[in-house]
């Protein structure tokens, strides 16, 4: 893969302290945000992050169950995709 960047979804019910339990997550593996979008949408919550990491020894799916464990604690879904294989599953 050629790039360290990632898209990450998080969905679920709203409830307090979704945005500062997954950025926690994030920070612990050095991952800096982006970009976000996040909303609310009559009470799902919604955001979406591109994402980067230190490419040098980075654990992606240490990462990924990580996010997942956090957002399942929290009632919410959580999906972390490398960018390269987002890019790939949406040309055209």
């Amino acid at each position: 893969m050629t790039s360290s960047r990632f898209i990450i979804t998080v969905i679920g019910s709203d409830r307090v302290g979704i945005v500062a339990r997954i950025t926690t997550v994030m920070a612990s593996f050095n991952v800096n945000i982006v970009d976000i979008t996040q909303t609310i949408m009559q009470g799902i919550f919604t955001m979406i992050m591109l994402a980067e990491a230190p490419q040098e020894n980075f654990d992606l799916a240490a990462f990924q169950e990580a996010m997942s464990a956090e957002g399942k604690s929290l009632g919410v879904e959580v999906k972390v995709q490398h960018e390269d294989a987002f890019r790939f599953m949406h040309r055209i």
